[in-house]
């Protein structure tokens, strides 16, 4: 029973671990990205561009102060591993709840009168900020992979 479990769990190296979390921070970011930039494509009223700066602003401070240390602390959990591990355990069960959390709040927000110009400078900010920290993860396993030639 225990070699059928064993086979079940879908192990990979540190490296593949890492490379999982950049793409799946980058591909989040773009997905609020694209929400953002559809809903300024459609707004007729001014100030278009005043919406996308505002978001690109606030992605700063979310990017540099926010994400980054969330960035940082898994990557201090995962580059120590030595063995293989479960696919998921890119991020911790904490953060499963978080992204739980964060995933109804974006639908609530949708879904609620806000005006989604409005909408699209926190997307926008979130979006990027997620973005510019999934490089981070690209970095680290980039480095993780010359070392291993």
């Amino acid at each position: 029973m225990n070699t059928f479990v064993h086979r079940l769990n879908p192990a990979v190296d540190k490296k593949f671990l890492i490379l999982l979390a950049g793409i799946v921070w980058c591909c989040v970011g773009i997905m609020l990205i694209s929400f953002a930039a559809s809903w300024l494509v459609h707004y007729q009223g001014r100030g278009k561009v005043l919406f996308f700066v505002a978001g690109f602003i606030a992605a700063m401070p979310i990017h540099h102060f926010g994400f980054l240390k969330l960035v940082d602390k898994n990557l201090h959990r995962l580059v120590p591993l030595t063995e293989k591990r479960c696919l998921f355990s890119f991020i911790t069960w904490k953060s499963y709840l978080i992204i739980v959390f964060m995933v109804t709040l974006g639908v609530l927000l949708r879904h609620s009168p806000i005006p989604k110009h409005y909408l699209s400078i926190l997307y926008n900010g979130i979006g990027l900020g997620l973005f510019l920290s999934g490089i981070r993860y690209f970095r680290t396993s980039i480095s993780l992979f010359h070392q291993t030639e």
